[in-house]
Order: C-alpha cells, then sequence, then structure tokens
C-alpha cells in the first residue's frame, strides 16, 4: 500500500474506551488537527499533530478519506490507535486543554459527516 501526501488540514480521531479525545481551538473543543511536512502521508501527519498537541503517541491507522470522495472543504481525518495511555511531556496544549469526550458529550461539536459516521458504529451500546 502506497501512502499519498496528504493536502489540506489532517484531523486526528482518536477514540479510545467509548471516548474521543479533543482540544481546545479557541471557539470551544475540537479534533486534533494540522497540516502535512512536505510528502507527509494523512496518517502520519495525523500521528504527528496528536503527539505535539498533546503528548499522546498514537498511529494514524486509517483514513477515512478513503472511504468516500475527498473532502471539498481540503480537509480530511484520520482514524487513530491510541498507544500511550498517559501523554508525555513537552506537548504544546496545556492539560486544561486536552480531554476526552463521551460520544454523546461531542454533539455540539463540529466535526465532519466522516467523523459522526464513524463515531455512529462505535457507540457504546
Amino acid at each position: 500500500m502506497t501512502l499519498e501526501p496528504a493536502e489540506g488540514v489532517v484531523q486526528a480521531v482518536v477514540l479510545y474506551d467509548g471516548r474521543l479525545l479533543l482540544v481546545a481551538d479557541g471557539h470551544g473543543w475540537a479534533l486534533p488537527s494540522g497540516t502535512p511536512e512536505p510528502a507527509e502521508p494523512a496518517e502520519a501527519t495525523a500521528a504527528r499533530i496528536v503527539y505535539e498537541l498533546t503528548g499522546y503517541l498514537v498511529d494514524g491507522t486509517e483514513s477515512l478519506a478513503a472511504h468516500d470522495a475527498p473532502p471539498a472543504d481540503g480537509m480530511s481525518a484520520v482514524v487513530c490507535q491510541l498507544l500511550s495511555e498517559t501523554p508525555s511531556d513537552g506537548a504544546a496544549l496545556a492539560p486544561e486543554q486536552v480531554r476526552w469526550s463521551s460520544i454523546p458529550e461531542t454533539a455540539d461539536v463540529v466535526l465532519p459527516e466522516a467523523v459522526r459516521a464513524y463515531l455512529r458504529g462505535h457507540t457504546p451500546v
């Protein structure tokens, strides 16, 4: 499998134990997001931005754009596996700017429809 370089903004979808990783974005809460480095695939971008912003180590495993047409807004979302339950020191965001929210608590968070559809498939029963 060849990973294509990402374009636009990449959002990281980190779901662990029924909770979604969110970061403060100045207007509320949002998915960790950022822009790719030159020639960097979306999966690598997602892993890097989560680590840089929050200190959590993740592995970008699946681009949600791979299942749908590329988004018209220039944003893509990547599902990430959490590799460390405790963040490392040196994150760009303070601990109070990072939170784990249950899926129902994300109702007021602006999320792309592809992410909402993915979360619907992971709602605890």
